[in-house]
């Protein structure tokens, strides 16, 4: 068990690191943003410490492009939000329904932040979804059916959160539901998967605040339902459809990275102990460079320091790089091979394999062999003999594929 002056030290440790940059108040596109990548240290010490990575990022001479969202995709995601809530929730009702078997004449759809005149505080909303939770599970007659802007607490390495999820869906057989609702449309029942994978990342968070909230209810947490009602748009109409999504694989990615977070002292140990990174330039950069990362070409899209350890990677290496900029699939065919100079190596057969890389290599072997047979001769442009790797030349695009068996 961590004593008392443990976490005293860790405390001290983190604000030295953080020194006077501006904190961040976790929510539930941070915390699932956690997900995206849970085997990198640099963000797990970074979040930990409470850092702005926005500001450390201008610092770092990049800039972040994470996280910006267009006043127009704000706006139609609030026109729909509000549409699906309408007189009383009917649309959502018939939508729970339809996915769940809900009675869509039973109970009251309660708004815990409207519920009264004057705004409340945040402690006062979390007291009020506390007060529902209850009661829809005690099975009161007048308990509501519809919980609308509830607000979960959530403490994230040792920092309190306020998570508020769209809606919930309260008592359904039994069971209470994350519902989730997003602008972006479901067509012939697929969706943009990394919308896709975004929504489900950010309802597995609202999912493990819920079921911790209802353990602290004397509930059975198993009564939070594992599987979350997403609420789209349908093909090309704002008329809404909803779907039943299992999010346990991601509750689980959320629920093991929030423990890493609170077991920080273990990254902590292996950095020096005057590290800060309240420093300018060159030697903030050189700073940040002393935490590994596990740079992967889908931190673009999740983490503010993306940009700066894209080029930390492009340039780390003999051979060009690490394989983490050419993507998952590729890292994960590679086998544990990070340089890509090595993985060119073991494919035109000028380095030999080390014990553990047999397959690898036979696999790049192949690769390079089909290449040849169907190329002839080297591609223009390449610099190296042997299999062409892809090399990373700016942010992916954007992509719209069908996801295997769509989204329902």
């Amino acid at each position: 068990m961590r004593t008392t002056g443990t976490t005293g030290a860790i405390a001290g440790r983190l604000e030295q690191l953080r020194g006077t940059l501006p904190t961040r108040n976790h929510n539930a596109r941070t915390v699932a943003a956690l997900a995206a990548n849970p085997g990198c240290a640099r963000r797990g010490v970074l979040d930990a410490a409470g850092i702005e990575k926005t500001v450390l990022a201008d610092r770092l001479g990049f800039p972040a492009r994470y996280g910006g969202r267009s006043p127009f995709a704000i706006g139609r995601g609030n026109v729909f939000e509000a549409r699906v809530k309408a007189d009383g929730g009917t649309e959502l009702r018939r939508l729970l329904a339809e996915t769940l078997g809900a009675n869509p004449d039973a109970g009251a759809l309660v708004d815990v932040e409207h519920e009264s005149a004057g705004r409340p505080s945040r402690e006062e909303r979390v007291a009020r979804t506390r007060d529902a939770l209850a009661r829809a599970a005690r099975g009161e007659p007048d308990a509501c059916a519809i919980l609308d802007h509830p607000l979960l607490p959530l403490d994230v390495a040792g920092r309190r959160a306020y998570l508020e999820p769209d809606a919930m869906a309260c008592r359904v057989a039994g069971r209470l539901y994350v519902v989730e609702i997003k602008s972006f449309a479901i067509i012939d029942g697929s969706a943009d998967p990394g919308k896709l994978a975004s929504a489900t990342r950010q309802a597995a968070v609202y999912v493990h605040a819920l079921r911790r909230l209802a353990a602290e209810l004397g509930l059975d947490p198993d009564v939070v339902a594992t599987d979350i009602v997403l609420v789209c748009a349908q093909d090309f109409s704002n008329r809404p459809v909803a779907v039943v999504l299992d999010v346990r694989r991601e509750l689980a990615t959320t629920r093991r990275r929030l423990e890493r977070l609170s077991g920080v002292e273990e990254l902590l140990g292996e950095l020096p102990d005057t590290l800060t990174f309240d420093v300018d330039g060159d030697l903030a950069g050189e700073a940040v460079a002393r935490v590994p990362a596990a740079y992967v070409p889908d931190c673009l899209s999740a983490c503010e320091l993306a940009l700066f350890c894209r080029d930390e990677a492009r340039g780390c290496g003999p051979g060009g790089g690490s394989v983490g900029t050419l993507g998952t699939s590729v890292r994960g065919a590679l086998g544990g091979i990070e340089d890509i100079g090595d993985a060119l190596a073991l494919a035109d057969g000028t380095r030999a394999a080390r014990p553990g890389e047999e397959d690898v290599a036979r696999l790049l072997r192949r690769a390079q062999a089909l290449r040849t047979e169907v190329l002839g001769a080297e591609m223009p442009g390449s610099q190296a003999p042997g299999i062409a790797l892809p090399r990373p030349v700016g942010p992916p695009a954007a992509s719209r594929a069908e996801l295997s068996g769509g989204v329902g």
